[in-house]
């Protein structure tokens, strides 16, 4: 994914207006849209290096696997909620590394949600 003039240019203008944590990691906060930003377009380059040929490219026609839309998907983190849309393909092979399948949570809620802990 490359950062776009927009991107960067938005991303300045959030954290110059960022007061307190909220700002940041809130609803609509800087970090959040970037981290928002950086997964969504790192599934797209999964999906394009998963199919083998670019977006738009005419090596995909015919080719028995192309992309075919995208779906919505909610993580949770520490810090609340990440609404994230995802590519998929039409053979439904496609299987993301960095936010898996059935995958609901980003990051330490992870750690916490699968810790046990162990009565003597």
């Amino acid at each position: 994914m490359e950062a776009t003039e927009e991107m960067i240019e938005q991303l300045k203008a959030d954290l110059k207006k960022a007061r307190t944590y909220q700002d940041l990691m809130g609803e609509d906060g800087a970090i959040k849209k970037l981290l928002k930003a950086s997964l969504e377009g790192m599934l797209d380059a999964e999906l394009t290096e998963h199919l083998g040929y670019d977006k738009y490219s005419p090596e995909g026609k015919n080719s028995g696997n192309s992309r075919n839309g995208k779906s919505r998907k909610t993580l949770r983190n520490d810090n609340g909620e990440l609404d994230l849309v995802v590519p998929r393909d039409r053979n439904g092979s496609f299987d993301p590394v960095i936010v898996k399948k059935y995958e609901r949570t980003l990051g330490q809620s992870k750690i916490k949600s699968s810790r046990c802990t162990l009565r003597e």
